[in-house]
């Protein structure tokens, strides 16, 4: 595998280009506006003729040992040994998430596939129902990553690139075959605070009650002053799901509220009659889940060396982090070498399985890595 990595800021880009033609595939992460302007989709398009163009506007952008801002990063993909197929869904108003979900892994030729690779739409979609869908079709337990898309701390709009210009509700796919080792894992690191309560009115990813209390009240109650900031400020507290008949936890992060119905929205579902717990940073074990996720990521590859690191981090991670929040990426450098190349962004929502020989999830504030490296 061979690998070109550039960096759109101040108008130009910065970086070397050597593949040009010869690269398959080109991952592009960059803020909403950048992700929009075409001329740039087209110069990367000029840069890398033959290849598929397939990205998502961030939150954040992480490139080698640094996180930016209103930044576009390019991670151009010679593959020497293995291959890529590619392909996109669109999402319909109302559509069935997961449906789509198994519409995406139906799509896929099974034979010698190794890996699958998902970039969504992050706000109109609930995330929870399509990893669902992609799960339970998953027959081979194939690793499946990826991300949501983010839009920054504003929560408006997010899009998609599909080897076109950037588009809402879109899904984009990216199917590695052949002669490739790929790991992966998600870890958190925050801690619970409170008293656990139930989830006593919810519908698919809408809260609507907590022990018989209006959702948003409550919340409110939890955040005080913070409260005037919602939604983004309720990254900064996330709620632990506990299921009440698995014993299964999960974090779930708000993307939006509904004042008049005094709801929340999360990017997964909410089951009904589950157990809920507010959440807080740590920053140091923030920080370890970054150094944990790599561990368990690298130990999938054994002694192979990765050639390419994708970090998805969430949102809050990056607002709690503030300026330590390159931390998290200087711990996946250290344990990684400097012979790996780093990309990613900051999500609404994070895809993999939690580690070795566990199932797909969709995560929210976590930090997630995909390893990949062509076999020696």
């Amino acid at each position: 595998m061979k690998i070109d990595q550039l960096v759109y800021s101040g108008n130009k880009f910065k970086g070397k280009v050597t593949l040009g033609e010869k690269a398959q595939w080109i991952l592009v992460f960059g803020s909403s506006h950048l992700i929009n302007e075409t001329e740039i989709f087209d110069q990367i398009r000029n840069l890398y003729p033959k290849g598929y163009i397939m990205g998502c506007s961030s939150a954040g952008e992480i490139h080698d040992s640094n996180v930016t801002d209103d930044t576009l990063t390019v991670t151009a993909i010679y593959l020497e040994k293995s291959s890529v197929v590619f392909s996109a869904f669109e999402l319909e108003s109302n559509a069935d998430y997961n449906f789509t979900g198994k519409k995406i892994i139906n799509s896929l030729k099974a034979d010698d596939l190794k890996h699958i690779f998902v970039l969504s739409e992050g706000l109109n979609i609930n995330g929870s129902k399509l990893v669902e869908g992609m799960r339970d079709n998953n027959r081979k337990n194939l690793p499946i990553t990826g991300g949501l898309s983010g839009d920054g701390s504003d929560f408006k709009a997010t899009y998609v690139i599909a080897n076109d210009y950037a588009k809402q509700n879109q899904i984009v796919v990216a199917a590695l075959y052949g002669d490739i080792k790929t790991g992966c894992a998600s870890m958190g690191g925050w801690d619970t605070f409170g008293v656990e309560r139930i989830v006593t009115k919810a519908h698919d990813n809408v809260l609507y009650q907590i022990d018989g209390k209006p959702a948003l009240d409550l919340y409110k109650e939890y955040l005080g002053e913070k409260s005037k900031d919602l939604p983004a400020s309720a990254l900064l507290f996330p709620l632990s799901i506990r299921e009440r008949q698995s014993g299964y936890s999960y974090v779930r992060t708000v993307l939006g509220v509904d004042e008049d119905k005094k709801t929340l929205t999360f990017a997964g579902d909410i089951p009904v009659n589950s157990y809920c717990r507010l959440m807080k940073a740590n920053t140091n074990n923030l920080i370890d889940g970054s150094r944990q996720a790599i561990e368990l990521s690298n130990e999938m590859i054994s002694s192979q060396q990765a050639d390419l690191a994708i970090l998805i981090s969430c949102i809050g991670r990056k607002l709690v982090l503030k300026q330590m929040v390159d931390e998290e990426v200087l711990v996946v450098r250290e344990l990684i070498g400097t012979d790996t190349t780093i990309t990613g962004f900051y999500s609404y929502g994070e895809i993999s399985p939690y580690k070795k020989d566990t199932s797909c999830e969709l995560h929210n504030q976590t930090m997630t890595i995909t390893l990949l490296a062509e076999e020696c």
